[in-house]
């Protein structure tokens, strides 16, 4: 009987306790040298490997592994380095590589954006400023290292031609194809290296096939791979896709490789399987267990769809495997010692994952019954949770139902009120939240959460924390304050320690960006608002001054898509009721005198589905519950919003229809694209466009900030202009908080000053 392989398509790269992110900010803030970097890394990449072999899995992915980001590495293995960092002789290959990531002060870091409908983000290549050549093969280092270290033959994992060059920027659509021709070359080149050294199959990642593709990326997807196939015969390739059913079936399933890798979680995959078969030249890498959510699978639905799969396919040509890369889930659940232990036991994190995978493989090559224990367990623990009473069913969507969603009187008339009640200047400055979390501020936390120090010293703790920070917002000049959130580990975290149908986990970390990695809490029953959350410390930072203090929160379309969700009902339901809690607590900072309120709606655009025909049902939905959370204030209470990068065009009717009275957008690596996207449409509401990068050390100077803010009143009247950093300031020193934060409330002063002067001539 033929031996069915398992296989991963990428594991968790931060480290059990984030041994990764550690040491990458103690290499950044001047406490370990490179070396010692490259080692502590080295030593959670391996024990990465190690786990997975473990655990059985035939093939090991090799090279997913990222001292940053896994496009940033292929942009760096190719020569792909903007100028302004070729310019920098000082810096050695390392240095330069984080400098293309989080900038220095002579050179704004390269933009950065979300992987596809996630919450990773990744560093935009851009491809007009330099030459593309092979710098050094990276996949073949990590191949050889996980050979000679652990006796491993991975699988070397390559972010694909296609996806890589549509993922860049710095190029017109019709360029596309000579891009293509000038990097093929250097693929073909690595290629050859690998199978030089023994390699067997290497895994191009090609989720762009997910995606709509056009006429002219097909015939570019066939030439690509008809040339790897000609150039480099003998070497298995595995185009893999994920995040959703592949676009035009048939052209990409027929392409000249060794195994195409498809998603069975998320699309349509099986559907077109069975309308369109599968070539029975090649292998089909079927993606059964979940890369994206953290709940265990049902064994016995899952080997269900495996020989469904194998009728179509043929049981000798299907490989096993997750359904995306496990970097999107936290490391391993056997740390959770504090958890529910229904809840527990019904959650996978990646290791697990890997277990089940391997469970499903050994059970497809041996029969059923091989794994009759294991699909018992599965669908019992299953079972718990779904019957317990955390799930019971209740009438909260009828309620909901029922709720207002129209603010009492349109904008136009509802921002008279506000002005005159709130008085601010034109071009008003503020921030978008969060405050330096120093080293203090989470040594504090960390001794409050295991009883170091009591309550009450820990909430005076935080109180001096917000009196500091109120008054070094009056010294300098800010006109709307925040209050800091230094009680909050983090933005969608916060909320899920306080809501009832949330638990958040002791060590279930995930990559968002670079170094910073976010837990996102788990939502795993009925939502629903229990006490306020957010009115204690809005109101006491609004004591302490005479200018207006934002009410901070994260909104429900945000709070659903950076947690893991049940899977047992729609998530459209979770999210009314998410947004239903909202309402509740919203209400509540305006009972107690809070006039200005900001729902932060980071995610929105993110979770847009891959698929165009998607698109209404998730926006229309997405707006319902902004403005559930946000309809019932008064008139003259006035409703921000903030959101980070994003393509902002196509979801520009839904950014207007939210009805909020001001938004905030991330845009300063990518300020002229975004204001292109206003050129193309009207926008009636106030808007601040983010006039700097907090996701860099450097500090702006006055020049370039007014600089950012002139190209954008070129197009937004300066009436309804705000004037903001990009983001939230949470990861930031205070010095160089504080010296941006300077500039840029001088920077709006000559403007302000230029414009009103303008205005009387």
């Amino acid at each position: 009987m033929a031996k069915v392989w398992s296989s991963n398509l990428g594991y968790p790269r931060i480290g059990e306790q984030r041994e990764w992110k550690k040491a990458l900010e103690q290499f950044w803030n001047g406490k370990m040298t490179e070396e010692e970097l490259l080692q502590q890394t080295k030593a959670v990449r391996l024990e990465g490997l190690k786990k997975q072999k473990e655990r059985g899995i035939d093939l090991i992915p090799v090279g997913d592994f990222s001292l940053y980001d896994q496009v940033l590495d292929t942009s760096v293995m190719f020569g792909v380095i903007p100028k302004r960092f070729q310019a920098l002789d000082s810096l050695t290959a390392l240095e330069t590589y984080f400098a293309i990531a989080r900038g220095v002060q002579d050179a704004v870091a390269s933009e950065m954006t979300k992987w596809f409908n996630t919450n990773y983000h990744y560093i935009v290549p851009e491809f007009h400023e330099s030459r593309p050549s092979l710098v050094e093969n990276r996949p073949l280092v990590f191949y050889k290292e996980a050979k000679n270290e652990l006796g491993i033959e991975g699988k070397p994992v390559i972010l694909g031609p296609i996806t890589f060059i549509k993922l860049g920027k710095g190029y017109e659509e019709e360029e596309f194809p000579q891009l293509v021709e000038e990097f093929l070359p250097l693929y073909i080149e690595v290629l050859q290296e690998l199978k030089e050294a023994g390699v067997k199959w290497v895994q191009l990642d090609e989720p762009s096939f997910s995606t709509a593709l056009s006429e002219a990326d097909i015939v570019q997807a066939k030439k690509v791979y008809e040339t790897i196939a000609a150039e480099v015969p003998g070497i298995n390739i595995m185009i893999q896709t994920y995040f959703e059913s592949i676009s035009s079936y048939k052209d990409i399933v027929n392409l000249p490789v060794a195994a195409i890798g498809l998603d069975f979680v998320h699309g349509d995959s099986l559907e077109l399987l069975r309308c369109h078969g599968f070539p029975k030249n090649k292998f089909l890498a079927a993606g059964i267990i979940d890369g994206r959510n953290i709940w265990r699978r049902d064994l016995n639905d899952a080997f269900g769809l495996l020989e469904t799969i194998a009728q179509i396919v043929g049981k000798d040509r299907i490989i096993v495997q997750p359904s995306s890369s496990l970097l999107h889930v936290p490391v391993t659940t056997k740390r959770e010692d504090t958890l529910d232990p229904v809840v527990k036991g019904a959650l996978a994190f990646a290791d697990e994952k890997l277990d089940e995978v391997a469970i499903l493989a050994k059970g497809l090559s041996s029969g059923k019954g091989s794994i009759k224990a294991e699909i018992a367990d599965s669908v019992k623990a299953i079972a718990a949770l779904n019957e317990s009473k955390h799930r019971k069913q209740t009438a909260v969507q009828a309620v909901i139902a029922e709720l207002n969603v129209e603010r009492k009187l349109p904008f136009d008339e509802r921002i008279v009120l506000q002005k005159e009640k709130l008085q601010l200047p034109v071009l008003p400055t503020t921030t978008i939240g969060s405050l330096p979390q120093t080293a203090e501020v989470r040594k504090q936390r960390l001794k409050w959460r295991k009883g170091e120090i009591t309550d009450q010293e820990y909430e005076q703790y935080i109180k001096d924390e917000m009196k500091k920070w109120i008054a070094i917002q009056e010294h300098i000049g800010l006109d709307v304050l925040v209050h800091g959130e230094f009680e909050r580990t983090d933005m969608v975290e916060y909320f899920g320690e306080k809501l009832n149908g949330f638990f958040v986990t002791k060590f279930g970390w995930v990559q968002s960006y670079g170094s910073r990695c976010v837990k996102p809490p788990i939502i795993f029953g009925n939502v629903s608002f229990e006490q306020p959350i957010t009115v204690k410390e809005s109101v006491y930072a609004q004591s302490l001054t005479k200018k207006k203090v934002k009410g901070m929160l994260t909104g429900p379309v945000t709070i659903l898509n950076w947690s893991f969700v049940r899977d047992d009902i729609s998530r459209f339901d979770v999210l009314d009721q998410i947004a239903a809690a909202l309402r509740s607590e919203i209400e509540a900072l305006e009972e107690n005198g809070i006039a200005i309120i900001q729902v932060d709606e980071p995610a929105l655009r993110e979770g847009l589905p891959l698929k165009e025909n998607k698109w209404k049902e998730y926006l229309d939905r997405a707006v319902r519950a902004f403005r559930i959370a946000t309809a019932s204030v008064e008139n003259s209470t006035q409703i921000h919003t903030h959101m980070c990068y994003s393509d902002f065009e196509d979801i520009f009717d839904a950014i207007s229809a939210l009805d909020a009275d001001v938004i905030s957008i991330e845009t300063s690596r990518s300020h002229g694209e975004l204001i292109s996207a206003f050129e193309k449409n009207t926008y009636n509401q106030e808007i601040g466009l983010g006039v700097y990068d907090i996701h860099s050390p450097r500090v702006p100077d006055i020049e370039e900030i007014k600089e950012n803010v002139n190209r954008a009143l070129k197009i937004i009247p300066f009436k309804q202009f705000w004037i903001n950093p990009d983001c939230g300031l949470k990861t930031r020193q205070e010095p160089e908080t504080i010296a941006a934060l300077k500039n840029m409330v001088q920077a709006a002063k000559e403007i302000r000053q230029a414009q009103l002067a303008a205005q009387t001539n």
